[in-house]
């Protein structure tokens, strides 16, 4: 309970300090790259794929709303320095990635990497870098990141998490990782770590949101679209997501 009161006013406060954006219900077209000046602070960065060849867009899915909704509770719940002004998006094969110790890429089932953003994001993991991966269903979209994870770090393994990780106490100490899919109810929701010796001891580099989508209970909180207790899991996933990595 003492969680649930600490979360839910804030999710509240969104609702009135944050504009309504156009998400995944009314998409809108979005500047090449939008980024903000590094200056030390933590910045939510989106990572963008498939416009160059014309494949998919869900990299897009929830944004701005999302990233700016969970920034605020961020900067809110935590000591963090966190930038409040805007967020990122950035190719992978893009420096900047490296100026950023957490990037978030949305519907990894529908994603590719070429040869070049897959040296860099390989030598920005190796380095200390976290990837969060969101909003992705189906087993399709799981051998798809499988697939091209495996172009990444050929000799990494996906591992299935428990409550028992410590990435899910660094914060809010979480009892239970049934946080239900916002939409398709009824699948299980499933956590899995890439790690760098391959073993769940060592340092995470990524963490796979399967079946499920953080990223649209952040989106829609301020509007209450799939009720309190759910979207304050979502959130408390989050902010242990960054404060594990953070501290790690």
């Amino acid at each position: 309970m003492r969680l649930r009161l600490k979360i839910l006013p804030v999710v509240a406060l969104l609702s009135m300090a944050l504009p309504v954006a156009a998400g995944q219900f009314g998409r809108f077209f979005l500047p090449p790259t939008t980024t903000v000046e590094y200056d030390s602070r933590f910045a939510f960065t989106r990572i963008r794929y498939g416009t160059r060849t014309g494949g998919n867009f869900g990299w897009e899915h929830d944004y701005p709303q999302a990233d700016r909704n969970f920034a605020a509770i961020l900067d809110y719940m935590t000591h963090m320095r966190v930038n409040l002004d805007g967020s990122n998006i950035l190719d992978l094969d893009d420096p900047r990635i490296f100026q950023n110790p957490v990037i978030y890429l949305s519907e990894p089932g529908g994603w590719t990497t070429d040869e070049a953003e897959a040296m860099n994001l390989r030598k920005y993991l190796l380095k200390g870098g976290f990837i969060i991966f969101d909003d992705f269903d189906g087993e399709p979209e799981w051998r798809n990141l499988v697939r091209q994870m495996r172009v990444v770090l050929p000799d990494h393994e996906f591992i299935q998490l428990d409550v028992s990780h410590p990435i899910f106490h660094s914060f809010f100490t979480l009892r239970t990782l049934n946080v239900p899919h916002p939409m398709l109810r009824g699948i299980e929701p499933l956590f899995y770590g890439l790690f760098d010796d391959n073993s769940t001891s060592g340092r995470m580099m990524a963490i796979a949101n399967f079946n499920n989508d953080i990223g649209d209970y952040w989106e829609w909180s301020a509007e209450g679209l799939y009720g309190d207790a759910p979207t304050a899991d979502a959130y408390r996933l989050g902010v242990n997501y960054l404060v594990y990595e953070m501290t790690h």
